[in-house]
C-alpha cells in the first residue's frame, strides 16, 4: 500500500507539474502577444506622424510602400505604408478598370467579366432596375440566396464576396486589389501593386513588369517614378488615406501583425480619422531602410 501510495503522489505531482509549466507558457505567450500588439499599434502612430511630417525635410517618410524598420526595446519592428490610391475603388471606380481587374486578375473571360461588373453596378446602385447582364432582388431569389443587393455603396471589401457571380475563388484572387476608401475613379501607379497595374485597359504584363523595375529603381535612388503611359487615362488624384501594416517580432518569435487604413482629415483637433484597424497577416520579409533606434525618442 506504501509502494502505490508513493506511485500515485509521484503521478499527482507529475500532472500538476504538467499542468503549471503549461500555465507558465501560455502566461508568457499572453505577455508577449500583448508586448507585440502594443508595440505594433505604436509603430502605426509612428508612421503616421512621420507621413505627416513636412514634406521638405531630408528624412522624410512616404506613402510609397518602402519599408521601415527599429527596434523598441526587444521587440523589432517592421511597418509600411502606401496611400489608398494603390488599390481600386468599389464604389467610384471606372468600369473599365473593375472589368480589367476581373478579366486580368480574376481570371474571368469577357462574359463574365462583363456579368459580374453589371452584378457590383447593380448592388451598389440606389435603385432596382437591373442591367441587362445586372442582377437584382430577383435573380439573387431564383439562386436560392436569403438576401438582395444592398442598393447602396460597397461599406467593406468583405461585401464584396455577396454579389452574384463573386466565388470564394474569385474573391480570394481581386481582394488585396480593391479598397472602399480611395474614393477615386482611378489609381495611383506610383504604389499600385502588379495586379492593380494589370487591370489599366490595354496593357500587358511585360509592360507592367518593366514598370515596377524601373520603379523601384528610381525608389532606391530617390528619383521620380517613371510615368505609366497606359495609366494616363486613370490616374487618381491625391488621396488623403494611407494604408499602414506593422508587423511587431518579439525575441521569443511572437509576432503581430496590425492593418489600419488612416484618413488625414487637416484638422488640428481631429487630424487622423481611422478607416480600418484590424489584425493582418505576417509581412514577407523585404530589404527594409533601416531607421535609428534613437529617433523613437523624437
Amino acid at each position: 500500500m506504501v509502494l502505490w501510495l508513493t506511485v500515485l503522489i509521484t503521478v499527482i505531482a507529475s500532472g500538476f507539474a504538467y499542468s503549471m509549466r503549461g500555465e507558465a507558457l501560455a502566461a508568457r505567450n499572453t505577455m508577449s502577444l500583448s508586448q507585440a500588439r502594443a508595440a505594433a499599434d505604436g509603430a502605426v502612430e509612428r508612421m503616421a506622424f512621420e507621413l505627416m511630417r513636412p514634406r521638405n525635410l531630408a528624412d522624410v517618410w512616404k506613402a510609397d510602400g518602402l519599408s521601415h524598420s527599429w527596434k523598441d526595446g526587444d521587440i523589432e519592428i517592421v511597418a509600411t505604408a502606401v496611400d489608398e490610391g494603390a488599390r481600386i475603388d468599389l464604389n467610384t471606380a471606372s468600369d473599365a478598370l473593375l472589368k480589367g481587374l476581373l478579366q486580368n486578375v480574376g481570371g474571368l473571360d469577357t462574359d463574365a467579366a462583363q456579368r459580374v461588373l453589371e452584378a457590383i453596378l447593380d448592388w451598389r446602385d440606389g435603385d432596382e432596375l437591373r442591367r441587362p447582364n445586372g442582377a437584382e432582388a430577383p435573380e439573387y431569389r431564383a439562386s436560392g440566396l436569403k438576401y438582395v443587393p444592398s442598393n447602396r455603396r460597397f461599406e467593406s471589401t468583405g461585401e464584396l464576396g455577396r454579389v452574384l457571380g463573386v466565388t470564394p475563388a474569385l474573391m480570394a484572387k481581386v481582394a488585396d486589389s480593391v479598397t472602399v476608401y480611395s474614393q477615386h475613379s482611378g489609381i495611383n501607379p506610383a504604389t499600385a501593386s502588379r495586379d492593380v497595374l494589370l487591370s489599366l485597359p490595354g496593357i500587358t504584363p511585360d509592360r507592367v513588369d518593366a514598370f515596377i523595375a524601373g520603379r523601384a529603381e528610381a525608389l532606391a535612388q530617390r528619383l521620380p517614378i517613371p510615368p505609366l503611359p497606359a495609366a494616363q487615362a486613370y490616374t487618381a488624384g491625391a488621396v488623403i488615406a494611407w494604408r499602414i501594416s506593422a508587423q511587431a517580432r518579439a525575441p521569443d518569435g511572437v509576432t503581430f501583425v496590425r492593418d489600419a487604413v488612416l484618413s488625414t482629415q487637416f484638422s488640428a483637433r481631429r487630424p487622423l480619422v481611422v478607416l480600418l484597424w484590424q489584425e493582418g497577416a505576417p509581412l514577407p520579409r523585404p530589404e527594409a531602410a533601416p531607421t535609428d533606434q534613437n529617433a523613437m525618442q523624437k
